[in-house]
């Protein structure tokens, strides 16, 4: 896959994964497409290391899946950091 094409598929990894997790996340498409890339290597990491199968192809599945399972995580290590849990703050 080549480096466009990762910077994408971190950009909506990343905001797949704010879509799916509650709560209000800040940062704009940047701060999105960084979670995004930091998800999809570490999806790809822990993809490899457990089944073997890692983010290769830009139209596979399996890599879109690691990508934003990678994001996810990334985003809710991020809110254990920030001391955000998810709620919308008043």
């Amino acid at each position: 896959m080549g480096f466009i094409a990762f910077l994408i598929l971190g950009l909506i990894a990343g905001a797949i994964a704010k879509a799916i997790l509650p709560g209000r996340q800040g940062g704009g498409w940047i701060a999105t497409l960084v979670l995004g890339v930091i998800g999809a290597l570490l999806g790809g990491w822990i993809g490899t290391a457990i089944f073997g199968v890692g983010v290769d192809e830009f139209w596979d599945l399996g890599s879109w899946l690691l990508a934003i399972g990678g994001a996810i995580i990334v985003l809710l290590i991020w809110g254990l950091i920030t001391g955000r849990r998810g709620s919308a703050r008043r």
